[in-house]
């Protein structure tokens, strides 16, 4: 037999829904926090899948209280995510160090070239330093998530390069948007053509441009390669990535899962520098079999390198390239850790 309800029933029910509905909805709403976090990568890329991880990871640890919404390929400069975090229409982004860089100006200290040589020293210093730097982007009104180490800038040329005079006889091809690194190769005497990324395949092959400075991913991507056939085993500098989210988004969050968050993306931080390691080293593998020629200095050239910085670092200094308190710790800490090798 179907079972009948009252009428006075059904109808208290309906009034009883459509008044406890929006209340129960807003409480919903009030619940859940959305965090949109901006990314220049496409989602099928390493950092690009990384995130779409830690999305999910954040809803997990949270019951769905935070939502971490991946904008992948979002249109736009760093500095105009920087504009976007503090109008708030997002709050988070990837930033590189030349983006971190115009909020805390000690950062790019540890993008000198030939100052830190390898990963074990770029450990060492960001293990001395991260305290500090993090603190620095606090007192600017954001939060810095997690540092990624994404591998290494190298030279690429069209003939070899193993010393600083070698590169100077080329023309070096430099994008106009990085002005930190621009100004300092102009300091250090090489010999500068403004090329952007769209543009330089065609200058290469016109001789227009040399050689550039590049990460071996992004030659391996572009084929850039198959013109410049020469790459310096040399590092030139790390290349630092990080997530950054503006205070107010951090301190919308509530306190207990704000260390469980950053534990997620410290976690993935170490996954992804591991994924650019291996992807790097394959790359630069992938390129030598389809004809790339790697450059490897004697020690002496080496030396070379790095007895044009110091020649040239008062320079770079006075014209604020580079922050010198941050150097000269950074620089403290690697004559420490090589002495105690």
């Amino acid at each position: 037999m179907k079972k009948i309800i009252p009428l006075n029933l059904a109808i208290l029910g309906l009034i009883v829904f459509n008044i406890a509905s929006p209340a129960l909805l807003q409480a919903q709403r009030q619940r859940t926090i959305t965090i949109n976090l901006a990314s220049a990568l496409p989602r099928n890329s390493p950092w690009g899948r990384t995130l779409d991880r830690i999305a999910a990871d954040w809803i997990k640890a949270t019951n769905g209280e935070v939502t971490l919404h991946i904008l992948h390929q979002y249109p736009g400069s760093e500095g105009d995510y920087l504009m976007k975090l503090r109008q708030d229409k997002i709050q988070a982004a990837i930033f590189t160090s030349l983006g971190l860089n115009s909020i805390a100006p000690e950062i790019l200290a540890l993008s000198t070239p030939f100052l830190i040589q390898n990963n074990d020293e770029l450990d060492v210093v960001l293990n001395e330093v991260r305290p500090f730097l993090n603190s620095r982007i606090e007192q600017e009104g954001y939060v810095n998530m997690v540092w990624v180490k994404a591998g290494w800038i190298k030279i690429f040329s069209r003939s070899p390069v193993y010393t600083p005079d070698d590169l100077r006889r080329l023309k070096l091809g430099t994008s106009p948007d990085e002005q930190e690194l621009l100004d300092a190769f102009r300091t250090m005497g090489f010999n500068l053509v403004p090329a952007t990324y769209t543009d330089i395949p065609q200058k290469l092959n016109s001789g227009m441009v040399d050689a550039m400075y590049q990460s071996p991913l992004a030659i391996s991507a572009y084929q850039l390669y198959r013109v410049a056939k020469n790459m310096s085993s040399i590092n030139i500098a790390p290349f630092m990535g990080g997530i950054l989210m503006s205070r107010k988004a951090w301190a919308s969050i509530p306190e207990k899962h704000r260390a469980p968050l950053l534990e997620i993306c410290r976690k993935a931080g170490t996954e992804i520098e591991n994924s650019f390691q291996k992807s790097e080293d394959d790359a630069v593998i992938a390129m030598q079999q389809d004809g790339l020629i790697v450059n490897v200095p004697s020690p002496a050239q080496e030396q070379e390198w790095y007895r044009d910085l110091q020649r040239y670092f008062p320079d770079l200094i006075n014209r604020n390239v580079f922050n010198k308190d941050m150097h000269d710790r950074v620089q403290a800490i690697l004559q420490k850790y090589r002495q105690g090798r």
